[in-house]
């Protein structure tokens, strides 16, 4: 992704330490999925901070349950962020380390971002409604 296509990408809004677990987890998934991990690290370097008592509540954090549009194919897809242990795309859980995961931290309900596929095409992703976990 280019500089000039990153400035574009709207504001975004992390737990502080998600975003230490998270940098944590890109650097060591680094060899494996250099994209994902290259991505994610841009992410966190321009999130905004919180202590998670003060994150807003529609914000995409790790556990939440979130519906998207995904305009690559017009298919809307509720989901929740989780970390790639817990992983499984038929119960609906995708990992923080595809790159509709990195796209999704730290976004909010009625913002959208063109983020790149596997195959590096950019496509468009709307957050449609967040739902944190109980």
């Amino acid at each position: 992704m280019t500089k000039r296509n990153a400035a574009k990408r709207p504001p975004i809004h992390m737990i502080d330490s998600e975003a230490d677990t998270l940098t944590e987890l890109a650097i060591a998934r680094q060899e494996r999925t250099p994209q994902v991990s290259d991505l994610l690290l841009e992410e966190i370097g321009r999130a905004k901070i919180y202590v998670a008592a003060k994150i807003p509540a529609d914000v995409v954090t790790m556990g939440s349950t979130v519906a998207f549009v995904d305009d690559a194919n017009g298919g809307s897809r509720t989901v929740a962020l989780v970390y790639p242990g817990d992983a499984d795309i038929s119960a609906g859980r995708i990992s923080i380390m595809t790159p509709i995961g990195a796209g999704l931290i730290g976004m909010r309900e009625g913002q959208d971002i063109l983020w790149p596929d596997r195959d590096g095409h950019e496509r468009k992703l709307s957050i449609v409604t967040v739902v944190q976990p109980k």
